[in-house]
C-alpha cells in the first residue's frame, strides 16, 4: 500500500477542517503520516520529544515538540526532523508527498516520493504574521509539485498560471454529520432556555473575524443571543466584544456542531473585509446549509459567487443587521424555496467525491509516470 507523508500547519486536533476530513477518507486507501509542524515543548527544556498518536487504523499523527516560543517549521533546527524523515523514508518507501504549507518545502529532499502534492486551502502570505520566506517557499514547491489543488474559485484563479495542473476542489460537506441538526430535538442543552433568537458562529475568532460586527449586531438587538463557537487564535482575547447577549463558546468537538445548530434560527459568517480574506472559502457555507437554517455573510468573494442565491450578503453593519432582521423574518414560502436551492448545492457536493477525485487525480499521475519509465525500458 502506498503512504502519503502530509505536511501540515495546522493540528490534527485543532478545529476539524477540509485536512482532517480528506485524510480521513484517504487514509481508507493508503497508509497516512500527518506530520505536524514543530510546536514548543516544555518550558526551558532543550529536548525533542515526538507526540504520536493513531486516530484512525490508517493514519498516523507526529507532532514535534522542540525547543522553540512559538510553532512554525521556519522556528527550529531542522535537524531532528530531517533524521525523523529519513526514518519514514525507510519505513514507507512508495510514498506521495503533500503539502498543506510551503513553510515545510525544504524538508522534502529527505524524501524520495513517487509524486508532490500541493493542497493549497488558503493563501498563508495574506493571514496575520507570515513565516519569513512564504512565497519563496511556495514558489519552490509549485516548481516541484506534481498536482495543485486549490480550496476555492479565487485560489484556483490565483494559481492556474503558475502551474500546468492545477485542480479546484472548493470545500465540501459531510452532509450526514450536519443534518443530524435537522432534528432539532438535539439542541445543545444549555442553550434550550436562551430566548429566541439565537444566532450562531462557528469556527477559529482570529483576524479573519470581523469583532466589531459582532459588537454592533448585538447592540443593535439586544434582545438577540449571539452564541459563539471555537477558539480564539493570533487576536488578543480582549478584543473581542463582551455584552451580555454574547456567548463565547470556546473550542467544541466537531461531534457536538450539530446540537449547536439544532439550537440556532440564523447562521452568521461575519468575517472582515481584508487580505486574510480575500480567498478563503469557508467550509462552514454548507455546513450551515446543512442544517437547512438561514445565512447572513459579509461579501467574501467565494461566497459571492457560489452562494449568493441562498445567503443574504451584506458589506456593512448596518446591512447585516438589516440582512439578519429579514432573514429572521422570511415568510414560509420564501424560505422553503430557499432549502430547496441549498438542497440542490448539497447534493453536488461531497467530502467523499473530493477524495474520490483526487484519488483518481493521484492514480492517473502514477500511471502516467510507469507507463513512461515502461516506455522508456522498452526502448
Amino acid at each position: 500500500m502506498e503512504s502519503l507523508i502530509v505536511f501540515s500547519h495546522l493540528r490534527w486536533d485543532f478545529v476539524y477542517q477540509r485536512p482532517q476530513h480528506l485524510m480521513s477518507r484517504l487514509a481508507r486507501h493508503y497508509r497516512v503520516v500527518f506530520f505536524e509542524e514543530p510546536q514548543p515543548g516544555e518550558s526551558g527544556s532543550a529536548d525533542v520529544r515526538w507526540e504520536t498518536s493513531q486516530p484512525l487504523p490508517q493514519l498516523t499523527v507526529m507532532r514535534p515538540l522542540m525547543p522553540i516560543a512559538k510553532p512554525g517549521f521556519h522556528q527550529v533546527d531542522p535537524t531532528p526532523l530531517r533524521r525523523k524523515l529519513r526514518e519514514l523514508r525507510q519505513q514507507h518507501p512508495d510514498h506521495r508527498a503533500w503539502f498543506y504549507t510551503p513553510m515545510a518545502m525544504p524538508l522534502l529532499d529527505e524524501l524520495d516520493p513517487v509524486s508532490v502534492v500541493y493542497d493549497c486551502m488558503d493563501e498563508l502570505s495574506a493571514f496575520m504574521n507570515p513565516p519569513p520566506r512564504l512565497l519563496d517557499y511556495e514558489r519552490a514547491l509549485l516548481q516541484r509539485a506534481d498536482l495543485v489543488f486549490t480550496g476555492g474559485p479565487s485560489l484556483y484563479e490565483a494559481k492556474r498560471q503558475l502551474h500546468p495542473d492545477v485542480h479546484c476542489f472548493s470545500s465540501s460537506v459531510d452532509i450526514a454529520h450536519f443534518r443530524q441538526a435537522l432534528d432539532r430535538n438535539v439542541a445543545y442543552p444549555a442553550h434550550r432556555a436562551l430566548p429566541a433568537p439565537r444566532l450562531g458562529y462557528f469556527g477559529v475568532l482570529d483576524e479573519r473575524f470581523d469583532a466589531s460586527l459582532v459588537a454592533a449586531l448585538a447592540d443593535a438587538h439586544p434582545d438577540w443571543q449571539i452564541v459563539l463557537v471555537g477558539p480564539v487564535a493570533k487576536i488578543e482575547p480582549d478584543s473581542l466584544p463582551r455584552r451580555a447577549n454574547i456567548h463565547y463558546m470556546g473550542q467544541q468537538p466537531y461531534a457536538a456542531l450539530p446540537a449547536f445548530l439544532a439550537s440556532w434560527d440564523l447562521c452568521l459568517m461575519p468575517f472582515a473585509m481584508n487580505a486574510s480574506t480575500r480567498f478563503i472559502s469557508p467550509t462552514k457555507s454548507l455546513e450551515y446549509m446543512a442544517a437547512e437554517l438561514p445565512i447572513v455573510s459579509t461579501p467574501v468573494p467565494d461566497v459571492v459567487s457560489q452562494h449568493a442565491d441562498v445567503v443574504t450578503i451584506a458589506g456593512t453593519p448596518a446591512d447585516f443587521v438589516a440582512g439578519c432582521e429579514r432573514a429572521l423574518a422570511m415568510p414560509a414560502a420564501e424560505r422553503q424555496a430557499q432549502i430547496r436551492r441549498m438542497r440542490v448545492k448539497l447534493a453536488r457536493t461531497s467530502w467523499d467525491a473530493t477524495a474520490r477525485q483526487m484519488q483518481a487525480l493521484l492514480q492517473r499521475l502514477g500511471s502516467t509516470e510507469v507507463d513512461a519509465s515502461a516506455e522508456s525500458g522498452a526502448s
